[in-house]
């Protein structure tokens, strides 16, 4: 285990015993098919976060105080089908602990292990995909588990709500759901699509961040980049809503491909990260009593019950 912690944080706050939050790396990138380096991403996103201020202006806390465990990397690579095996495989394990999973990729095809994971352990799931590209296909290049097939599954088996799409495949169109896809050049034009995305979501909630979803203006360092994307304060708003109006059960950001000289795409990232924790757990006081047995948190959430030895 290593003795880093998330963002420099002291010790105090990195145990995971005590810790509300885990973090867990996975830096693959086995399926991009263009620009390869997603596989550095966790590594910058830290580097980044390190050199991040950690008091949240908007929400005034600090949100490292909740705890912050920084779990070993997955780091399995010999196929994609083992990596998201892996990755399935020990979100489960972190969510059986009672813990805020959240994921750093890595590339977007990490996120059908983390989607699984929370599907079979929350009930009537809706996964919130905020993305550039609609990640629809079946299977790609021989594989379901390419980056391109990242919320097939999830379409499938959850109630899907893509946000910031504007790239997709013809065949893509057979299994999109026009009614909850909100592309991204109809966002500029509808003012209701916030509270529209909003209501059509159940009460839990998982989100799947895909960075290039933001326009390349402000995050240009990830391996698919398209004009056209969200910008800051627009993410944040839609996002402070979500986490305000239901309950979000953990979320990953794919797709960071860190760049030597440009390193804006890095601190963006690791500043979202922490956003979205704070709007997690603004509503909390640090000293709040935190329960630690799984039954009451299972009730709470509507966690759907599993057998010791599933893991």
């Amino acid at each position: 285990m290593s003795s880093k912690t998330y963002a420099g944080i002291p010790q105090e706050y990195a145990k995971l015993e005590t810790s509300k939050i885990v973090l867990i790396p996975v830096p693959y990138d086995g399926t991009s098919t263009w620009q390869k380096g997603a596989d550095k991403g966790p590594e910058a996103f830290l580097n980044a976060s390190e050199n991040m201020e950690t008091y949240d202006i908007e929400t005034a806390t600090e949100v490292y105080q909740q705890g912050v465990f920084l779990a070993d990397a997955v780091t399995e690579n010999s196929s994609p089908e083992a990596m998201v095996e892996a990755v399935h495989k020990t979100t489960k394990h972190f969510i059986k602990k009672n813990k805020f999973v959240t994921l750093f990729g890595g590339e977007h095809s990490i996120s059908i292990g983390s989607i699984r994971a929370f599907n079979e352990c929350f009930d009537n799931l809706t996964v919130l995909h905020i993305d550039a590209h609609a990640d629809l296909r079946k299977s790609y290049q021989g594989s379901a588990c390419n980056h391109a097939c990242a919320v097939y599954e999830a379409s499938q088996t959850t109630n899907l709500i893509q946000v910031g799409i504007r790239s997709m495949d013809v065949k893509e169109t057979t299994v999109l759901d026009p009614e909850k896809t909100y592309f991204a050049h109809e966002l500029a034009t509808n003012e209701f699509w916030i509270d529209s995305a909003i209501d059509q979501m159940t009460d839990n909630v998982f989100i799947t961040f895909d960075l290039d979803a933001f326009d390349p203006s402000i995050l240009p360092s990830t391996g698919t980049p398209e004009p056209g994307g969200l910008f800051w304060y627009e993410t944040l708003d839609f996002l402070k809503k979500v986490f305000t109006e239901k309950n979000v059960v953990g979320f990953d950001i794919v797709e960071l491909c860190p760049n030597k000289i440009e390193k804006s795409s890095d601190f963006l990232a690791a500043k979202l990260y922490y956003k979205m924790l704070s709007y997690k757990f603004m509503g909390e006081n640090v000293e709040d009593d935190y329960d630690n047995t799984y039954e009451s948190k299972a009730q709470k959430n509507n966690v759907t019950k599993f057998n010791d030895d599933e893991y």
